[in-house]
C-alpha cells in the first residue's frame, strides 16, 4: 500500500468542539494541575523546616496575587476534577451516557465547582478577617 492512499484520522480541524471533549481535556488539565499543586504543598511544608526566614518567603509568594491567582485555580481544579470523578463513577455503574444526560451532568459539574471555590474563597476570606 502506497502512503497517499492510508485513510486519515480525522483531527482537530474537522471536529467541533463539544461539551463532552472540552470537559475531558479540562479533567487532565485539572489533574495536572493538582499534581503541581502537590509539589507546591511540598515546597511549602518543606519551606517550614528550613527555618522562618525560608518559610516567610513562601508565605509571601502565597500571599502575593499571582501565588493567590495560582491558589484559586488549584481550588477549583480540586472541586472539578472530584466532582468529575465523581460523575465518572456514574459512568462505571451505566448510569449517564445519554447525550442529554451528559450535557447537563458536564454543566452541573463545571457550575458546582464554580461554586464550591467561590464559597471556598469567600469562607476562607471572612475567616481571615477579610485580610
Amino acid at each position: 500500500m502506497k502512503a497517499g492512499n492510508r485513510p486519515l484520522s480525522p483531527h482537530l480541524q474537522v471536529y467541533r468542539p463539544q461539551i463532552t471533549s472540552f470537559l475531558s481535556i479540562l479533567h487532565r488539565l485539572t489533574g495536572v494541575a493538582l499534581a503541581a499543586g502537590a509539589l507546591l504543598l511540598g515546597y511549602w511544608l518543606t519551606s517550614a523546616a528550613y527555618g522562618p526566614e525560608t518559610f516567610a518567603r513562601a508565605q509571601d509568594f502565597l500571599a502575593s496575587w499571582l501565588g493567590r491567582l495560582v491558589l484559586f485555580g488549584l481550588t477549583f481544579s480540586l472541586f472539578y476534577h472530584l466532582l468529575n470523578g465523581i460523575r465518572h463513577l456514574a459512568w462505571d455503574a451505566g448510569w449517564g451516557f445519554e447525550m442529554g444526560t451528559l450535557k447537563a451532568t458536564g454543566w452541573l459539574v463545571t457550575a458546582t465547582a464554580v461554586a464550591l471555590t467561590l464559597i471556598a474563597w469567600i469562607a476562607a476570606y471572612a475567616v481571615a478577617g477579610g485580610a
